[in-house]
């Protein structure tokens, strides 16, 4: 089971993300949280695999949470809720190592994907999330063009890029091609270094900026 500790200052928004988690077999509700401080505690008590985290609470958002939880060493990942109106945290959501960002008037299923991601180390972006932030990236001036940045790129890099994209694990992505995961931890190193980006939610970006997602 992917024990979850979800997190939201919204009673009826935590209803509604628990319900639609309770529809997944293999993932378990195990505390919640209205404010960003009491979320950080039920991770401390509870160490579960994934943290859901809305942006916007009390005490501490969603982020300085997200900060606090990789710091207790429980290897919680950590799963931002979001809304179109949040685009004044994405750059610096992009740059705490958070695990994805989910919608939360997007596709339900989208949640359950992002929880199973996170639990396995992958990165996952809701696809208007996902078009959001390259919306936003490409408004702050000056940059490469998400094609130049991955032309230096192997082919099997911007396979695996891709894969990364769409949200798959070390695991899987082995699995999907047919070798040890051991290679793909090498690939997925080299890619990040060579965009020059800090974790895979980034390099998700550049790889649904250049269609590379499968």
């Amino acid at each position: 089971m992917i024990r979850v500790v979800l997190a939201d200052d919204e009673a009826v928004v935590r209803l509604g993300v628990r319900a639609v988690l309770a529809a997944a077999e293999d993932v378990e509700v195990v505390a919640e949280a209205g404010t960003g401080r009491a979320a950080v505690e039920l991770v401390r008590e509870h160490k579960p695999d994934v943290a859901v985290l809305d942006i916007r609470m009390p005490e501490l958002d969603g982020l300085d949470a997200a900060a606090e939880i990789r710091e207790l060493g429980t290897g919680t990942a950590c799963l931002i809720l979001t809304t179109f109106a949040d685009d004044a945290y994405i750059s610096r959501a992009l740059s705490e190592g958070t695990s994805g960002f989910v919608l939360k008037t997007g596709d339900p299923n989208d949640i359950i994907a992002g929880v199973r991601a996170a639990a396995t180390g992958a990165a996952y972006l809701s696809p208007l999330v996902a078009k959001r932030l390259v919306d936003h990236l490409s408004g702050r001036g000056p940059r490469l063009h998400a094609g130049e940045r991955v032309a230096g790129l192997t082919a099997r890099e911007r396979e695996v890029l891709g894969l990364v994209g769409a949200g798959l694990s070390n695991a899987e992505i082995a699995a999907r091609l047919n070798v040890v995961e051991g290679t793909v931890k090498v690939y997925v190193a080299t890619v990040l270094k060579h965009l020059d980006v800090r974790n895979r939610v980034q390099a998700a970006i550049v790889a649904y900026e250049a269609g590379l997602i499968p």
